[in-house]
């Protein structure tokens, strides 16, 4: 399978909410709790630069967008704009076919000349995929917050990893 990795674009945003409402309906992956509609999601892609280090890669097969990985701001204080938060959502049909780390190279290539000097990323656990993909990448597990979000009748834990750029 050969994907065309590109920076995201508005004709992205129907086939993009379809993948990300997938982890909000069926995972813990995201602790959103409501599908969104593609105008609700609009504003998270109208965030991203072709310029700046916030940014957004998508694979493309066959003309529509089966994943991607973004980078955005960690927290909105001064203090924290050296650093960006990332993540990678993939349609499930398509993993485990080397679309993420695709994705993540494009990224990071990205990120590696933007002025940023670490990216963090947190992951529900358990997730072994996730943490095998961003372990790939040079990101090491910094700490662990406890029972952080309630979805599916339960609590879950969030991993936090922390990569040098």
């Amino acid at each position: 399978m050969s994907a065309h990795i590109r920076f995201v674009e508005a004709r992205d945003l129907a086939p993009l909410t379809e993948i990300y409402n997938y982890y909000v309906r069926e995972t813990p992956v995201t602790f959103d709790v409501e599908p969104y509609t593609p105008e609700g999601r609009r504003p998270w892609l109208e965030k991203f630069s072709r310029e700046g280090p916030y940014c957004c890669f998508v694979a493309e097969i066959d003309g529509v967008a089966r994943g991607w990985a973004s980078s955005g701001p960690y927290r909105a204080k001064a203090a924290y704009d050296s650093s960006c938060e990332v993540s990678v959502y993939l349609d499930p049909a398509y993993q485990h076919e080397g679309l993420g780390s695709a994705l993540y190279e494009q990224l990071f290539t990205r990120l590696a000349g933007s002025g940023l000097h670490r990216a963090l990323a947190g992951i529900t656990q358990p997730n072994p995929g996730s943490a095998a993909l961003h372990a790939r990448f040079g990101f090491e597990r910094v700490g662990v917050f406890r029972e952080v979000g309630w979805k599916f009748d339960r609590y879950w834990d969030v991993a936090w990893l922390s990569k040098d750029l």
